[in-house]
């Protein structure tokens, strides 16, 4: 089992939204690959409430269940279609994977 966990600082502005459109936006995107990828176990998307500079705003936690499971969720092409829209609505962005 490999747990794939990133956190994303988002601009004020992107994509013709504000910040907290893209949130839910990304949410909703992440969250709809749910049951659609090979070797995706879990996937939870969580959205910041804290108005702190110190945190990010929005959270993926998601479970597949091996590395080569994630690097099939990353390079499908349902993942691969909504990182344009990822791109550019993130300033920043830290991630871990680690096997359990």
């Amino acid at each position: 089992m490999v747990k794939h966990i990133v956190f994303w600082k988002l601009k004020d502005e992107a994509n013709g939204n504000d910040k907290a459109a893209n949130a839910r936006l990304i949410k909703e995107k992440l969250e709809d690959l749910r049951g659609k990828i090979e070797g995706l176990e879990k996937i939870e998307v969580g959205i910041n409430f804290l108005d702190s500079p110190a945190n990010y705003d929005v959270a993926l936690y998601s479970e597949v269940v091996s590395k080569e499971a994630l690097d099939f969720y990353q390079n499908h092409p349902l993942h691969q279609a909504l990182l344009p829209f990822v791109r550019e609505a993130v300033s920043g962005r830290i991630a871990v994977d680690y096997e359990i």
